[in-house]
């Protein structure tokens, strides 16, 4: 590798450098210790001199070759060469004397030939990068690292090197110093020391906890679990970078390989090869202010600058970071809670900068509001850049109307599809929130809590007035206080809009919702007939959901939403928070709140898995553990905290708490996300922690919480008493003690306001592996539990062969953007198709687990056992039709392992194969392989040759048919039933190349003599029998008759004369022969050599132990 030119003072210092070529410009050294002749690795000079390379990172480790340039007469060397091995470095040493050295004598001066060798060697450089994965602004000690990476791991070379770090990895109490490598797909560590080599590959993707610990040894280190094994590395120089990054690689992984859809929808990490250090801090940055800003997903984050905030109609000026997005400006202090502020581009009329020391920029927005920003670097580029933004933002949305309205402009009504349906729609469509058509306010009869209210509506008035309204509202700890004390049931709508940032979804998207409904309507899917059937149990004690009003309503939102987004489609508890929803927002406003809890603020909680609901239990448990340590020492199960929970979350605690409290609960959620929940969440146990603590089991516990929440209420709740769930109890339950819902929430801001939403938002990630491990640790057991039905595996073997089975998924995705097996893993099918493989990687498979894999043909007794196990034709197979092949070869008698081989060599599997290159042999290429798999995919669409193909439910379309899967497993058990007479026979082409496979197992074994004795014999005796029975059927032609002379007198070991007795026995169509299985059986059978070959037992755990320890470096290799 050409290296940048760096000054070497001391061309041998300490002898660490021996001389090996030389001439008046150029010096070739090897590295003391290395390359030693006779292989050796030089004694103690080696160990000591390699453990000196490790230590200091020396590029010598990996490099013991270089080349240095001197000119006569001079001390001082420059390095521009290194290598791993003789030709690598005798080739850029002959480069330069075939290419450098006659030009270098031109020169008059020593400088002169210095600084041309410097300008070749920085030209070769960059030649070199311009395919590279090392990209030009890379330091020049990345390159040097890649190549230690490669080196030391032999990776394949798309495996994208991210950064390295020194660190110490503790082997029991032990400290080795070496390197950590974070690459895309892999967790690496290489040391070595006094002869003692470690090599650490952990994928990303196996990786179930990641988290800083301390202990008494050492006061901060990374703990990573993977696969139940612990691993500690300590002493970074920045633990707080190393450790922030190893976790974003994490998620990034899982999200690629569990949340395909996902994943695909990221345009910026989409290429794994385009990964760096840089990419993943600048990701991480944009997710969290946008979701800190309750932004839309598809908003990047594009620059952030320090500066100072003077908020109008204040004094008051706070510091903290402006972020500019793509079509937003938000601001935020340095304390989250002080302030912060969100500008839609749309929204601002101007922006200028004021001349004068304090470097501030001024952006003026509609409804004569200004901000004032100041101390800001580069103020005069970012004013230009904020101006080109402004006067592309303004351009697509000079028609939108920034008011949260149900309809837009009618003079737009002809520019879409969308506007017409709205315009078509709008008696469908209700335009007001049921709480005004259900609960309408007496403005003439006040009551105390209607006063009441009066009041909490004047003081947002006030706030109003002081720091805006709308989206460029500042919010301040003066709005948290009115949120926490209750939001007035006029503005909870509007609120609602605001603080999700469902309102900017709304206002960019006029017309979306009608002309959805409009398309929805009268559809019927599974998720139309599950909301069906959950109408009327929303709310069903609100005088809204007891007429047809509130249920049309309801079903409008929730088909509209399953229409939208069919990954969801529809789940239980969905309909319960749409209820609430509609009370006091419109339809629309309503649809756009759901829209923002179910895609942003509440991720991946309604699908089939519930990942983000089961990730926030994890968290919550998490916080529980340190809040509440008594608590957990007493209930020392943790999964009563999951179940007890799991509804909290899910309807935000809707479904446990009285409406009117349930609703602040609401409007806390919609001002803080998800930390409002976990911070409620604390102040309930903790406010019972005195019955927990006397409780003896669960459902003690659980009826010492049902008590409490029928006792919260809202003393505040202008809900008249028909409406209130809470009051129905009230009188009956007068003993207990009442809990007002504003108290509690208060309390719980007070005593659990230090959990901060960084913070939530870093173990979110970190929960998210241990729950994708335990979703997978359970489709594992799921899946071994029902194939160890059918196979004769033990079930620890079965476990391990599932490992290998979905590591060779994963590998195949790591490296290969197209890969089938990523775009058909669908997390929400049955177990046993949520993995499947496709040709290339079975080939793969079959070269490591096989006991024939040594076999000539491998790659074509691949191809055919393939083609047989994919019976419904999608060039796919799952893990149980994959174990069930593998345990023929590894459990199954000699009938059914000679069963197998003859099913192999007749349709559907049997396909004559014939490689474009014959210089291969039978080595078949990725292309021909992927082509002959789906030969039969075609063939059977004519109906020819496959036959056997069943009719089963596609794999990874749609949803399950239960029907459809009953009956595959109906064919199934008649399948088990198969008898040999079944089988048809074996035709002439067929039974040749029977034969030929024969003799390509036999090869290399001990007894190949006798075995290649046998099968000559057992060939020549099935062509006699044949030869007999033809006659006897007087259809034998004549040149027949040399056939018994051939096959006898042949050489036992040729297959290729064989082949031409066969040709010479079948001169027309019409007369060719053919075997029946039970014939080729009974002749085996009296050839017990053969027998003994097929009946050999095969060690299954040592083998899938070698295949696990190399099926890395195997499949780098392919």
């Amino acid at each position: 590798m050409w290296l940048k030119p760096e000054e070497v003072l001391l061309k041998n210092a300490l002898k660490l450098w021996l001389l090996e070529r030389a001439n008046d410009y150029f010096v070739l050294q090897r590295r003391r210790g290395y390359g030693e002749e006779g292989g050796g690795s030089g004694g103690l000079t080696g160990l000591l001199v390699g453990t000196l390379d490790s230590v200091l990172d020396s590029t010598a480790k990996v490099a013991p070759f270089r080349i240095l340039h001197q000119t006569p007469g001079s001390q001082v060397y420059w390095s521009i060469a290194c290598g791993a091995n003789r030709e690598e470095i005798y080739e850029h040493w002959e480069w330069l004397e075939q290419n450098i050295m006659k030009t270098l004598s031109v020169f008059d001066s020593n400088e002169d030939i210095t600084s041309f060798v410097h300008g070749k060697i920085r030209g070769l450089i960059a030649e070199e990068g311009k395919d590279s994965l090392v990209k030009g602004d890379d330091p020049e000690k990345f390159r040097e690292a890649l190549m230690k990476f490669e080196k030391c791991f032999g990776l394949a070379k798309q495996e994208k090197l991210v950064t390295y770090y020194s660190c110490s990895y503790w082997r029991g109490r032990v400290p080795c110093q070496g390197w950590l490598y974070l690459s895309s797909n892999f967790l690496s560590f290489y040391s070595f020391l006094l002869g003692s080599e470690i090599k650490l590959v952990i994928s990303w993707d196996a990786i179930s906890k990641l988290e800083k610990t301390s202990n008494v040894l050492l006061a901060e280190n990374i703990h990573v679990c993977s696969r139940g094994e612990d691993y500690y590395f300590s002493m970074f120089l920045h633990i707080k970078e190393t450790f922030l990054l190893m976790e974003q690689l994490a998620n990034y992984a899982v999200r690629r390989l569990f949340d395909k859809e996902t994943f695909e929808n990221d345009l910026i990490l989409s290429d794994p090869l385009k990964i760096t250090k840089r990419a993943m801090e600048n990701l991480a940055r944009s997710e969290h202010f946008s979701s800190f800003f309750r932004l839309p997903k598809e908003e990047n984050l594009k620059e952030i600058h320090e500066c100072f905030l003077r908020m109008p109609s204040s004094h008051m000026v706070t510091h903290g970071r402006m972020c500019i997005f793509d079509n937003y400006i938000c601001f935020v202090s340095q304390d989250v809670s002080t302030c912060s502020v969100i500008l839609p581009l749309k929204e601002v009329l101007a922006v200028d900068k004021i001349e004068d020391y304090s470097h501030s920029i001024i952006i003026s927005i509609k409804g004569k509001k200004a901000f004032r920003f100041a101390d800001i670097k580069d103020f005069e580029q970012l004013v230009a850049r904020l101006k080109l933004a402004c006067g592309a933002a303004s351009i697509p949305q000079q028609d939108v109307s920034t008011e949260a309205g149900p309809s837009a402009d009618p003079g737009n009504a002809s520019k879409g599809p969308s506007l017409m349906g709205q315009r078509d729609c709008g008696k469908t469509v209700s335009t007001q929130a049921l709480m005004t058509e259900f609960h309408p306010q007496d403005l003439e009869n006040l009551d105390s809590k209607m006063l009441k209210e009066k009041m909490k509506e004047q003081s947002w008035n006030i706030l109003f007035v002081e720091y805006g309204r709308g989206v460029s509202m500042i919010r301040t700890k003066k709005t948290r206080d009115l949120v926490v004390r209750g939001i007035p049931e006029t503005l909870r709508g509007e609120l609602w809009l605001l603080f999700s940032g469902a309102i900017n979804d709304m206002t960019t998207n006029p017309g979306y919702y009608a002309d959805l409904v409009e398309r929805s309507l009268g559809t019927y899917t599974v998720a139309t007939d599950e909301i069906e059937r959950d109408l009327r149990r929303s709310l069903p004690e609100h005088p809204a959901f007891q007429s047809d009003t509130g249920i049309s309503a309801l079903r409008r939102v929730l088909t509209a939403y399953a229409h939208r987004n069919p990954r969801i489609g529809y789940c239980q508890a969905m309909n319960i928070l749409t209820s609430v929803l509609l009370l006091y927002a419109k339809e629309e406003a309503a649809f756009w709140l759901l829209v923002a809890v179910c895609e942003r603020m509440l991720p991946d909680y309604f699908n089939q898995r519930i990942i983000g609901a089961l990730v926030d239990q994890a968290v919550f448990e998490e916080l529980i553990k340190e809040h509440l340590p008594q608590l957990m020492g007493h209930m020392t199960d943790m999964t009563f905290f999951s179940s007890l929970s799991l509804s909290w979350f899910l309807t935000l605690f809707i479904s446990v708490l009285p409406i009117e409290s349930a609703v602040n609960v609401v409007d806390c959620f919609f001002y803080d996300g998800i930390k409002a929940i976990l911070q409620l969440g604390l102040a309930v146990l903790d406010y019972n922690m005195g019955p927990l603590l006397a409780c003896k089991d669960d459902a003690e516990a659980v009826t010492v919480l049902n008590r409490f929440f029928d006792n919260v209420t809202n003393k505040d709740s202008p809900l008249p008493s028909t409406v209130q769930q809470g009051s129905t109890t009230s009188d009956a339950k007068s003993q207990q003690t009442k809990v007002d819902i504003t108290d509690l929430i208060r309390e719980a801001n007070e005593k659990y306001g230090d959990i901060h939403y960084e913070d939530v938002y870093s173990m979110r990630r970190r929960s998210r592996l241990y729950v994708i491990q335990v979703l997978e640790e359970t489709t594992k057991q799921n899946v071994v539990r029902v194939v160890s039905q059918d196979v004769k595996f033990g079930l620890h073997e079965l476990e391990e062969l599932y490992d290998i089975f979905k590591r060779e998924h994963f590998l195949s995705c790591y490296w290969n953007l197209t890969s089938t097996a990523l775009r058909h893993h669908d997390p929400s099918l049955p177990y046993l198709e949520q993995y499947q493989i496709d040709c290339q990687q079975f080939r793969i498979l079959y070269h490591l687990l096989s006991p024939w894999a040594y076999s000539v043909n491998r790659d074509c007794l691949a191809l055919w056992t393939f083609r047989l196990l994919d019976e419904n034709s999608d060039s796919l197979i799952n893990f149980k039709e994959f174990s069930c092949a593998f345990d023929i070869l590894y459990h199954g008698s000699f009938t059914e392992k000679l069963k197998l081989l003859f099913k192999l060599h007749i349709p559907p599997a049997f396909t004559e194969v014939e490689s474009v290159s014959p210089s291969k042999g039978d080595h078949l290429s990725e292309e021909e392989l992927l082509r002959f798999s789906q030969l039969h995919v075609s063939l059977s669409a004519h109906g020819q040759e496959v036959g056997s193909a069943k009719d089963s439910p596609e794999k990874g379309k749609g949803k399950v048919d239960i029907q459809e899967y009953l009956k595959q497993w109906q064919d199934e058990l008649l399948k088990k039933e198969e008898n040999i007479k079944d089988l048809p026979r074996m035709n002439q082409v067929q039974f040749i190349q029977l034969s030929k496979t024969f003799y390509n197992l036999f090869h290399g074994h001990p007894e190949e003599e006798e075995l290649y004795q046998a099968i000559a014999v057992v060939t020549n005796l099935l062509l006699r029998m044949e030869e007999v029975g033809r006659k006897l059927q007087g259809t034998v032609p004549p040149d027949t008759e040399n056939t018994s002379d051939l096959t006898a007198t042949e050489d036992p070991g040729s297959t290729s004369q064989i082949a031409g007795a066969a040709k010479e026995a079948s001169p027309q169509e019409e007369y060719q022969w053919s075997f029946a299985f039970e014939q080729i059986l009974a002749s085996l059978l009296n050839e017990p050599v053969i027998v003994r070959f097929f009946e050999n037992p095969i060690d299954v755990q040592a083998k899938l132990a070698e295949v696990k320890a190399s099926q890395l470096s195997s499949r780098t290799r392919v």
